[in-house]
């Protein structure tokens, strides 16, 4: 594949552990979008080979018609993903590195020593913390320096890359953007849960990584705490994987209506099961801008988020969505309490949750503003 290249060659790099997340949705929509601005566009994913979610997906990306590159990593030791990576940047006669995380944005640097390539990353919020996180998020902020476009998604994070070092003229705030032709709610939630097969309880609904940081504990607190005060027409169902599933799920194990709160694992079909939802609950600790609440907004499910980082950029309180503090159960359950025996208030909210979308949050213009950070790079080099 060593031709020569007409238009410039975006190579988005990313670590994938599990199926993936928020941004992975991004990366895959992406290369159709970029390529009607002149730019061709890889997604290559540091995986261990013996982790199954990139199979998982891939299957997504085949769907858009979008090809994966797998460059596997067996761990922090495993100095062989240069010379891997470095083969993928010299066949595909890569132009423009684009990197997504600390991994990343390390690789990024030692590869343009050996392959002449712009650098660009994007910042989509420190969230999952493990015993390494601190190390790790300290070789990702000292790397951002270097490179030439920093991409915020949201204001919090335009603000820790200024703390970095990190000149003002190359940050750049590109919030996160949702295809509105995938996202179009077709069925009401009672409907698409008969469809489903299940229960008939009114539901709450969310979906992510299932790590600390998500709050998921937080919000399986909170519904049992309305079970027990004799809300028992309610339901939760939580979409995602993640280390946390055991401890999760013996949570679970002990409340008052178990057989009510379900761990469904990973979901390929989230467009469906958005659809079962009366209302989505957002309650992380951590954020930077999450595709699941824009996609909430967008199939028109009301959303109760928690108050960090950039989600009140795009919630206003009781205008299209519901704010509450992190970490307090009894709010964010007076908060569902309130929902489920206000049927005008969720109609309002989920109107103007899909109004938001459409106006602010649209992939297709986040994308020809991605472009027009690529022109300004080039300056009609490729143009």
């Amino acid at each position: 594949m060593n031709v020569a290249r007409t238009l410039p060659v975006v190579l988005d790099a990313r670590v994938l552990s599990g199926s993936g997340g928020g941004p992975d949705k991004t990366l895959i929509n992406s290369p159709a979008y970029l390529q009607r601005d002149g730019y061709v566009m890889h997604c290559a994913y540091l995986c261990d080979p013996a982790d199954t979610g990139f199979h998982k997906l891939q299957a997504k990306a085949s769907q858009k018609q979008v090809e994966l590159i797998p460059v596997h990593d067996r761990g922090p030791l495993d100095w062989q993903i240069i010379p891997r990576m470095l083969e993928v940047c010299k066949s595909h006669c890569v132009t423009v590195w684009h990197g997504h995380d600390y991994k990343s944005n390390l690789l990024g640097l030692i590869l343009k020593r050996f392959w002449p390539m712009r650098l660009v990353t994007t910042l989509h919020g420190w969230v999952h913390h493990t015993s390494r996180t601190p190390i790790y998020y300290m070789i990702d902020r000292l790397t951002l320096r270097y490179y030439e476009k920093v991409i915020c998604v949201s204001d919090d994070l335009m603000v820790a890359a200024r703390q970095a070092g990190v000149a003002p003229s190359r940050l750049v705030l590109l919030e996160n953007g949702i295809d509105l032709n995938d996202y179009r709610r077709q069925r009401t939630p009672a409907e698409a849960r008969q469809a489903m097969g299940f229960s008939p309880h009114f539901t709450v609904g969310a979906a992510g990584r299932l790590s600390p940081e998500k709050g998921f504990d937080i919000l399986i607190k909170a519904v049992d705490q309305l079970h027990r005060a004799g809300l028992h027409n309610l339901q939760l169902l939580i979409a995602g994987e993640g280390d946390e599933q055991a401890n999760l799920q013996r949570l679970i194990d002990g409340c008052l209506l178990p057989q009510q709160i379900q761990l469904l694992g990973y979901r390929s079909d989230l467009l469906n099961l958005y659809e079962t939802f009366d209302l989505y609950a957002l309650s992380s600790y951590r954020e930077g801008l999450p595709n699941v609440v824009l996609e909430a907004l967008a199939m028109q499910v009301p959303v109760i988020a928690t108050a960090v980082n950039g989600i009140p950029k795009l919630i206003q309180h009781e205008s299209n969505g519901i704010l509450i503090p992190p970490g307090e159960i009894s709010a964010l359950a007076e908060s569902i309490r309130r929902l489920v025996h206000d049927d005008s208030l969720r109609v309002q909210l989920a109107q103007a949750g899909r109004k938001t979308v459409e106006s602010r949050y649209s992939f297709a213009r986040r994308m020809q503003k991605l472009a027009q950070i690529y022109d300004a790079m080039f300056q009609g080099e490729w143009k």
